[in-house]
């Protein structure tokens, strides 16, 4: 018979068994493990802890098995979409990288970005095509690694040269008012759209300034010593795929479809289906290589199957390699077990406990944000899952807000300065999952240079500790300005 007792409170102490639980899991399974971890072992730490979660709360705080299974649950449904735009990016990858897109684009890349301002160019270019498309996994699964080849030709390490690109690419999305998380964040925080990121631009703007001077300067000291690698992958290329300016149709068209507003998986599907035909057409002989022989095999294979070419040269040849939809299973099974982790977390109440902790002793703007943002990176480690943590924070804060007589746009900009942004630092959370599967460089590599996602929460408890343009509720009459855009 179901227990029908009310559960006991949980103190937030003990709410944080299990999430030291799951960091020490995690800190071993990267130890022994390495880039392996996404095999299993991380899957089987996050069980574990969400294992602890549950027995900690039925056995001593009396929470019945049914309030864990329902916030389970519903945290599957979020993923649905997530998952869908994965294997969408894993069928992008194949097609773009052997119907030689990715391969020309990395080409003539290296003929028109200098290797002396490269870590620059790439975080900025990374950051306008985000920008337009409103989306930074759209952004880093197609410029993104072309980006990577140039920056492996240019011999930088490949921590740098993805730490340029998500940087640039979580800017982009960030201001962007096509960005789902954009949009969500104005949402929670009940603030109009292009309010919301006018105001988000007193700390975006500073946060991403600092990391591009922080890219040019070690681009500047870089100084290229990798010419002649250079021109051993503009040969290599040439050598296996039929590289022609033509080829470069595929992103333009893809750029049209993002401008007409599609959905994320009907772009990255007819981008997918567009490559698929171009590579008939441009690499038959890549094909029929992949395919032992059978066209058809070789185009469905391009899109679900890894494929490794031989360029004659390893760094090339790990370039070139493509893993396809098969190659996401490993993390879409790694976003189920951080569903239940997040599901236990908050099912037995443990998760609301933290973050009831965390707004105690909040008595002004300063201690607000700071506990804010707080609760947005924790939600990103806890939950798994960005756009979980973002509502949840919201959520949390939003009456406290209110409360101590300071704007929504205050919360919703403090929400995006953490739960956005730093959820690609945390390695079992879904960004971070995707982004290390998609760039081939792990969580850890990339992590301490990500310098924008990494300076943009402190940048916002920054403004709020020297109380730069924060309002209160009675001052908006004196801030007429703002209120204009009724979006």
């Amino acid at each position: 018979m179901e227990d029908t007792k009310t559960p006991s409170p949980i103190h937030w102490t003990l709410a944080l068994i299990p999430l030291a639980v799951l960091v020490a899991l995690q800190v071993l399974v990267i130890r022994y493990f390495g880039s392996n971890a996404l095999d299993g072992a991380s899957q089987t730490a996050l069980l574990i802890a969400a294992a602890i979660a549950v027995a900690m709360g039925m056995m001593f705080f009396r929470v019945p098995w049914s309030n864990v299974d329902k916030a389970i649950s519903d945290n599957v449904k979020t993923i649905g979409g997530a998952i869908l735009i994965l294997f969408l990016i894993g069928a992008v990858s194949g097609s773009w990288m052997l119907s030689g897109v990715v391969p020309t684009m990395i080409y003539y890349g290296m003929q028109i970005v200098s290797p002396s301002v490269f870590l620059f160019i790439a975080c900025l270019i990374s950051a306008l095509v985000s920008l337009v498309t409103g989306s930074s996994w759209t952004t880093i699964a197609t410029i993104g690694i072309a980006l990577m080849g140039i920056g492996s030709a240019y011999g930088y390490d490949m921590g740098w040269t993805a730490g340029a690109i998500i940087s640039g690419a979580y800017f982009g999305d960030k201001i962007s008012p096509l960005s789902d998380t954009t949009v969500l964040a104005s949402s929670v925080g009940e603030v109009p759209l292009f309010k919301h990121i006018r105001y988000m631009l007193i700390t975006t703007v500073p946060s991403f300034t600092i990391a591009l001077v922080v890219f040019l300067v070690a681009s500047l000291i870089h100084a290229n010593t990798a010419v002649e690698q250079s021109v051993q992958f503009a040969e290599g290329l040439r050598s296996i795929f039929n590289l022609n300016a033509w080829l470069l149709l595929v992103p333009v068209a893809t750029g049209v479809f993002i401008a007409l507003r599609l959905p994320a998986a009907i772009v990255l599907f007819l981008s997918a289906a567009i490559a698929g035909a171009t590579m008939l057409i441009a690499q038959p002989d890549i094909v029929l290589q992949v395919g032992d022989g059978n066209t058809f095999k070789g185009l469905m294979f391009s899109y679900y199957g890894g494929t490794s070419l031989d360029a004659g040269n390893e760094v090339l040849s790990n370039l070139v390699q493509t893993r396809g939809m098969r190659g996401m299973l490993s993390t879409v099974f790694l976003i189920f077990c951080a569903a239940a982790f997040g599901g236990a977390m908050t099912g037995t109440g443990m998760l609301q406990s933290l973050t009831v902790a965390l707004a105690k002793g909040v008595s002004g703007r300063r201690s607000l944000v700071t506990a804010t943002v707080g609760t947005g990176i924790a939600a990103n480690m806890m939950t798994g899952d960005q756009y979980l943590s973002i509502v949840l924070t919201g959520n949390i804060f939003k009456k406290l807000y209110k409360e101590k007589g300071f704007e929504g746009r205050l919360l919703s900009r403090s929400t995006e300065d953490s739960a956005t942004v730093t959820s690609v630092l945390v390695p079992w959370n879904t960004c971070g999952m995707t982004q290390s599967l998609v760039l081939h460089v792990p969580t850890l590599t990339y992590l301490p240079y990500c310098f924008f996602n990494i300076i943009s929460p402190l940048m916002s408890i920054t403004m709020a500790m020297i109380g730069y343009k924060i309002f209160r509720r009675e001052d908006n009459q004196n801030d007429q300005e703002i209120d204009q855009d009724k979006q």
